[in-house]
Formats: structure tokens, C-alpha cells, sequence
């Protein structure tokens, strides 16, 4: 799905945030390739990345499947990267929040260092933060207002419907939302969801499986400025069954 999405906006560049591929909690190895091959150019994630430990070899030889750049130093994998496409280079900066997240190194600091380093070759930087506090996500908006192209939300599930560009050219939206299956309660089946609320009790998750659909948002950047010109959010309902390859359950 992700080829022909690509042909109907005309997109450059695919970004994707992965790290719930593996029915809700991780990636694999084998998925973080699938997703390559599906006209993906780059993958970020969030505080599911550790959930599948045989992703972790796999992270040193690939450095486009990224993990917050705000886990502490030694942490395997990178937490940015910048590619050149045409002739435009294109940096991305994977960072993960603190509120109600772990708590790890401050995301501010980091993009900070990383964004300062970035423009001394691209104007062109694309932000996915992955935070639950939609007030820390606008702050980072604010702190990195003018510098990045785009502060994009992730983590949350449920697409927001605040996308913006600020008056010096940043693009922002608090969540993208889900790929998945939007009958459910953030992707898992229902009922084990809200019995955890009404008792307490832990329960186990599954993946619900019904009206799937697609969510992201098309940001167009100018590639001199890095200045937004726009963003328009999206949500595509993607029919599974019709699908050929039933392993893009997990795009």
C-alpha cells in the first residue's frame, strides 16, 4: 500500500514510525526489511524498540531503522540520520518524551545538539516525536520553532486534528495516528482493554483486526528554506483481505 501512496502524493520521502509492527509491541528483523521493501525510506520508533532483543544486532547494520536519540550514550543504534535525495538532503531525528515515558535523556538537549549539527548541511529536518503529554510535544514545537522543518507526534495512537505551520515555517501535528486497526482501543482487541480499567487486573493484549486503516500526514517541504509549505493529515481505509501479501497486516 505504501508504493501506490507514494505514486498518489507524489512523495519524495516515506517515513515511518514501526516499533508496534509486531502484533503491538517491537519489531523484528525480518519486519524492519519488509517495511523497506514496501517503498519505506526510513524507520523510526519509540519505547517499544527493546521489545524484540534480536533487533538489536540487526540495528547496527542498518543505521536507517532509528531509536530515540535521547537514550543515553552507549545505547546500540542511531537516533538520527541524514540522506540525500536528488539533490536535497533530507535529515530525520527520532526522539522519545518523558512524561509518563521513562525516563532517559532530555529531548530538548538532544535536538538541540542534533539540530545544530544537521544545518551545517540541510535545512531540510523532519522531527518525529514520540511522547504521550501533548504539551511536551507542543513545547518541543516551540523550542525548535524556525530550525526544523517538521515536528510530527507519534506514540499516542489517535490522530490529531491540530496541523499547523508556524509563522517561521515549522509544520506541526500532535499524533499522525495509527496504522492499524482503528475498531479496537489503540490497536488491541476491546475487551481486555477495558477490563483492565474496570478491575485493575493485568490482562493479556491481542491485536484487533477490524477497519483497518492507514493514517500519516503529506508535509511539503521547500528544499532551499526547509520551510514548511504545508501539511495535510490522512487516514485511508486499507481492505486486508483484498491485499495480496497478508504480512502487511503489520505495514
Amino acid at each position: 500500500m505504501v508504493k501506490p501512496l507514494r505514486e498518489k502524493y507524489a512523495a519524495d520521502y516515506v517515513i515511518a514510525n514501526v516499533e508496534n509492527a509486531a502484533a503491538g509491541f517491537g519489531i523484528t528483523p525480518q519486519m524492519a526489511q519488509k517495511m523497506f521493501s514496501y517503498g519505506i525510506d526510513i524507520q523510526t520508533s519509540g519505547n517499544h524498540i527493546w521489545d524484540r532483543q534480536d533487533l538489536v544486532d540487526y540495528m547496527a547494520l542498518n543505521p536507517k531503522l532509528l531509536r530515540p536519540a535521547n537514550y543515553p550514550a552507549g545505547v546500540p543504534g542511531l537516533g538520527s540520520y541524514v540522506e540525500t535525495i536528488g539533490d536535497t538532503q533530507i535529515g530525520v531525528i527520532n526522539l522519545m518524551g518523558r512524561t509518563f515515558m521513562h525516563n532517559i535523556d532530555c529531548p530538548f538537549k538532544a535536538a538541540e545538539l542534533i539540530v545544530d549539527d544537521m544545518r551545517r548541511r540541510t535545512e531540510v529536518i523532519f522531527v518525529d516525536f514520540h511522547a504521550e503529554a501533548t504539551s511536551e510535544k507542543q513545547a518541543l514545537a516551540y523550542y525548535l520553532d524556525g530550525k526544523v522543518s517538521a515536528v510530527v507526534g507519534t506514540h499516542t495512537h489517535v490522530q490529531t486534528a491540530d496541523e499547523q505551520i508556524s509563522g517561521r515555517g515549522t509544520a506541526y501535528i500532535t499524533d499522525a495516528g495509527m496504522t492499524g486497526p482503528h475498531d479496537s482501543i489503540i490497536g488491541m482487541q476491546k475487551r481486555p482493554s477495558l477490563d483492565r480499567f474496570l478491575t485493575g487486573m493485568p490482562k493479556r493484549f491481542s491485536t484487533a483486526t477490524d477497519d483497518v486503516r492507514i493514517s500519516g500526514v503529506l508535509v511539503k517541504i521547500e528544499p532551499t528554506s526547509g520551510r514548511a509549505e504545508s501539511i495535510e493529515r490522512y487516514s485511508i481505509e486499507f481492505d486486508i483481505d483484498s491485499h495480496q501479501d497478508q504480512d502487511d497486516i503489520g505495514e
